[in-house]
């Protein structure tokens, strides 16, 4: 039954990250407002807005106009359910859980900005960052996962460094931005979260999947070295790669 609950509770934080990832590029209110199909602009009934479920019976078309529905919908309201239900299978319930689920939800509205619009909003990294501090203040939360209070603020100052030099030295060499700074941003959320330690890791894991992603389209001569991509799913990759290999991580490193 928990498990049932956690699976729901995910799908509508799901449905809210959708209305999260429409309006926030647009700089709209994501607490005002009903939703509306974006073709016929009719309002959603709430029957029609049940997560997961909705989009299933109303066959990915929009009542009004037959409009089809983005799957992206489905997949984001999905991939949030089984998140928490994950999350709640590891730790149960405790507050290291609800920090994930926070983090979890954050990172998937960033994934899916970042791929269309090629930003990372301000709005979800400052508060992570502030979160990521704060939660090192507690002595009892999970040390294998996340860091003491200084190793917190030196992997919050070194991931943000460490983007900002990469900008810096292409910059100079190429006369040209590289990356951009909401990069710098996510990367210092992740050391305030998981430590300093944690960064070389997730740059390296984020970096080889970002390369064997893009090799595809390069071959084919659909890009070339220096079409854009966005980076911050794979700093969110990485870093999932790193959570999942952590206790092999920290054994290879003892």
């Amino acid at each position: 039954m928990l498990y049932l609950i956690a699976f729901i509770f995910g799908s509508i934080w799901g449905s809210f990250s959708n209305v999260c990832i429409h309006r926030i590029p647009d700089d709209i209110s994501v607490v005002t407002g009903r939703s509306h199909c974006p073709s016929c602009k009719t309002l959603i009934k709430w029957h029609d807005n049940i997560p997961l479920f909705s989009y299933l019976f109303l066959k990915a078309k929009c009542r009004g106009c037959s409009a089809k529905i983005n799957i992206k919908y489905f997949l984001v309201e999905l991939i949030s359910a089984i998140n928490f239900v994950v999350i709640f299978h590891f730790f149960g319930v405790s507050l290291t859980t609800l920090l994930f689920f926070i983090l979890s939800i954050c990172f998937v509205i960033i994934f899916f900005i970042d791929l269309k619009h090629f930003i990372i909003p301000n709005e979800l990294t400052y508060p992570l960052m502030i979160i990521g501090l704060l939660k090192s203040f507690d002595p009892n939360l999970n040390t294998t996962l996340f860091p003491n209070l200084v190793n917190s603020l030196i992997g919050g100052l070194f991931g943000y460094i460490i983007i900002w030099l990469i900008i810096f030295i292409y910059k100079k060499l190429r006369n040209k931005e590289g990356m951009g700074l909401g990069d710098a941003k996510l990367l210092s959320v992740i050391g305030f979260w998981f430590g300093w330690a944690s960064i070389p890791f997730v740059i390296f894991f984020s970096s080889v999947i970002a390369l064997l992603s893009v090799v595809p389209d390069i071959i084919k001569n659909k890009k070339d070295l220096s079409s854009q991509i966005p980076f911050g799913p794979y700093l969110i990759i990485g870093n999932l790669v790193f959570l999942i290999f952590n206790e092999q991580i920290r054994l290879f490193l003892n």
